[in-house]
């Protein structure tokens, strides 16, 4: 399970949206006009008017699951799910619409709701990814939800242009990472698969070679350039530096044990000065998390509309 936050401006082109996929189920509603997606729109936009200074009133979040629970998650059991969902995120006192799709091979339903409560204050955003990841993984816990790969499992056969080359990326790297035992070692197997890295260094500092200087980096595949952070957020030096540490460890350790048993094979003979010589790693910094398994595969339908709704003009003041 994973839930896929965004926020909008306008109801009408969500709306339309959720409800205009093929085979499209309301679960669920509270405060609107079914029907139709004008009075669904006008029911929405009519609380809107409560408060006009939010520019995006729209909240959005795609709830996903995994296919191995599609047995399980009967009607009923998803809009258990959702209600429980929205109540753990604050998201009370408001008009909603829940819609399960059934356009892919993930379970998912997407929940619309007025960021505009009934008393017309604003339902509160903040920390909401924080929160989003923690209550998913409470829900899953409880139900016994599967857990998922994340964007390993993304079938980038369905992505194109820039999308598809960044998730191609991105597991070319999780894939050099796993083993690689120092970073030359693995820039190496980047190009080996033909993404470049480069070092992307503060302005006025192009040429340095200090690590304070040391701004980013960024991936290059079939000439499509994306910083690290494009990749996957949290994707730093840092970490690959942390984790390739990690690596280079635990086959000094390996080595340690196959030279132990080597020697407890063979007749005991008098010590020698000589020692196996231990590098030292680097200081530990937070996981990388390229291998963690809490998201489910991402659906590239979402992902577009995701990005259309982001492309949207901006209206009034952000909030």
């Amino acid at each position: 399970m994973i839930g896929k936050i965004m926020k909008a401006a306008s109801f009408r082109g969500c709306v339309q949206y959720v409800t205009g996929k093929e085979g499209a189920t309301i679960l669920a509603s509270d405060g609107v006009l079914l029907g139709s997606v004008d009075s669904i729109t006008n029911s929405f936009e009519y609380q809107r008017q409560m408060n006009t200074r939010i520019s995006k009133p729209v909240g959005h979040i795609a709830l996903s699951f995994k296919p191995e629970d599609k047995d399980k998650l009967t009607d009923e059991m998803m809009t258990k799910i959702a209600l429980e969902y929205m109540e753990l995120m604050g998201i009370k006192d408001t008009q909603f619409l829940l819609v399960r799709h059934h356009d892919n091979g993930n379970p998912h339903c997407h929940l619309v709701y007025n960021r505009i409560n009934y008393h017309g204050k604003t339902i509160s955003d903040q920390n909401d990814f924080r929160r989003n990841e923690k209550v998913t993984k409470q829900l899953k816990d409880k139900y016994r939800l599967t857990y998922g790969k994340g964007k390993l499992e993304t079938k980038t056969e369905r992505l194109r242009g820039a999308e598809r080359t960044k998730y191609e990326i991105h597991n070319i790297i999780v894939l050099c990472l796993y083993n690689a035992t120092s970073f030359t070692e693995f820039k190496q197997a980047l190009k080996d698969r033909g993404v470049t890295m480069e070092y992307v260094m503060r302005p006025g500092h192009e040429d340095s070679k200090l690590a304070e200087d040391l701004q980013g980096l960024r991936f290059t595949k079939d000439g499509k350039t994306f910083k690290a952070s494009q990749i996957r957020r949290g994707l730093t030096y840092a970490k690959i530096v942390s984790a390739i540490s990690r690596n280079a460890q635990k086959e000094q350790a390996r080595m340690d044990n196959q030279q132990q048993t080597v020697h407890s094979e063979q007749p005991k003979q008098e010590p020698k000065s000589q020692s196996i010589r231990h590098e030292e790693p680097s200081v530990e910094v937070p996981s990388l998390g390229l291998f963690d398994t809490t998201n489910p595969a991402i659906d590239p339908a979402e992902e577009e509309f995701r990005r259309r709704m982001q492309r949207k003009k901006r209206r009034g003041p952000r909030l």
